[in-house]
């Protein structure tokens, strides 16, 4: 077993303006930082400009929640370092397509779940998905829980994280392949739609699904039937139905 997936693994934080500049000099891959609203010091610019520069998503918050995550001198300033080193969906494409094969990428809108996303990752690596693209802000944190919850997935599947999803669907697009989106207002069932070729299936959060502005890129749109009283499923349930639906199709080709 991977020893980051033990028990006892806790996300590496690193506190402290100078502290912080140096792990990003470093080449460290940093998940996000936290920084206090209001904060200005000598090395505050120096900073701002370098993490703008290496597109690291941030956070202004309350000092409160600075002391929240730990009670040590942070000087108003907490980076946490990703456990996985992110990859960039733009140097994918072209190689899979290199190799001859049919690429088969995953956009995941605003799962912020941990456990959801872990699970997830898990059924994408069983299907053969050959990258996770998040969004930089409102996706779930890289931490213990995903570690556990994905058996060891995250560090075989590519994650990649977007600052702009709407970019990367128009990158995907001008690729070739095609973007399916999974949303209950969808007319077509899952397994009567086509799902073959190279394909983006996008999932969205349980609460919202899928955002309009990546619906409207979508070309095709599908949902899994609902026979009970409940709405909807678990977001990582419906990325098992769809995903093997996916892989279905693919063998009967």
């Amino acid at each position: 077993m991977n020893k980051m997936m033990k028990e006892d693994y806790k996300q590496d934080m690193v506190y402290g303006i100078r502290p912080v500049l140096e792990a990003i000099d470093s080449g460290k891959e940093v998940e996000k930082i936290l920084i206090q609203k209001g904060l200005r010091s000598d090395n505050f610019a120096e900073l701002m400009n370098l993490v703008k520069e290496a597109n690291i998503p941030y956070q202004f918050v309350p000092m409160e929640k600075l002391h929240r995550v730990t009670r040590k001198n942070h000087q108003g300033v907490i980076a946490y370092i990703s456990p996985i080193v992110f990859d960039n969906i733009e140097q994918i494409i072209p190689t899979i397509f290199e190799k001859g094969q049919i690429p088969l990428v995953l956009i995941l809108d605003r799962i912020t779940d941990v456990r959801n996303f872990g699970a997830i990752l898990r059924t994408a690596e069983a299907t053969g998905v050959h990258a996770v693209v998040i969004p930089s802000k409102s996706s779930a944190q890289l931490n213990s829980g995903t570690i556990k919850s994905s058996a060891g997935a995250i560090f075989k599947v590519p994650i990649c994280r977007s600052e702009n999803l709407k970019d990367t669907l128009d990158f995907l697009t001008d690729s070739g392949l095609k973007i399916v989106a999974a949303t209950e207002k969808a007319a077509d069932l899952y397994y009567r739609a086509d799902l073959s070729g190279p394909l983006v299936l996008i999932l969205g959060s349980e609460g919202e699904g899928v955002s309009g502005e990546y619906l409207k890129r979508a070309t095709v749109h599908v949902k899994i039937p609902m026979l009970g009283e409940i709405e909807s499923l678990n977001v990582s349930v419906a990325a098992g139905v769809l995903l093997y639906e996916i892989v279905r199709q693919i063998e009967i080709q």
